[in-house]
């Protein structure tokens, strides 16, 4: 009988995946990670009203951060490729994003709600995972970010200051998606 790691250590590998973006391509994070120093991983609804709020942030991640591979998982139960393309149209959406069927990679991430980041090195480590910021705006003076302060102490080669937070946001699958259309 297999022996299931249930638990996702900080400095583990996360698991590999290869999935379709929304533009047709294939892409595998350990093929993208041979050729930058280490990526972020944003699971993602063009539902969740929480994700909306950061379509400006992802937008201009691969400019800020062009060391880093950057993947955008759309994951939630149900969404379909023209759900993401109407919600990726309508907010002018820029950054790349991967659909993740039935949020597959989500559950083998441990992954149970939208948004949640993930930053690791170039072998695939975990540094960081949670929450971008406690969903303030910059200038609010109780604002404090997560992941930024990750990347730039990643970056620096400095020890992370907090390697996790706890997300908040849209269920990735909730029974509500699953339920029969007519009750």
């Amino acid at each position: 009988m297999e022996t299931v790691n249930v638990i996702q250590d900080f400095g583990a590998p996360l698991p590999d995946f290869t999935l379709t973006g929304l533009d047709g391509k294939e892409v595998t994070l350990s093929v993208a990670l041979t050729e930058k120093k280490g990526a972020v991983v944003v699971f993602w609804s063009s539902t969740c009203s929480h994700c909306v709020r950061y379509d400006k942030i992802l937008n201009t991640f691969a400019e800020r951060h062009p060391d880093l591979a950057f993947f955008v998982l759309a994951s939630r139960h149900g969404e379909t490729a023209d759900d993401v393309k109407k919600a990726a149209k309508e907010r002018k959406i820029t950054y790349p994003i991967i659909l993740d069927p039935m949020g597959k990679v989500a559950a083998k991430w441990y992954t149970h709600q939208t948004p949640r980041a993930f930053l690791m090195d170039s072998e695939g480590r975990l540094l960081y995972r949670g929450a971008i910021d406690n969903f303030k705006y910059p200038e609010d003076p109780e604002f404090l970010g997560y992941l930024e302060p990750a990347i730039e102490s990643f970056q620096a080669g400095e020890p992370l200051t907090r390697n996790e937070t706890a997300s908040f946001g849209c269920a990735i699958q909730s029974v509500y998606y699953i339920l029969p259309r007519s009750l």
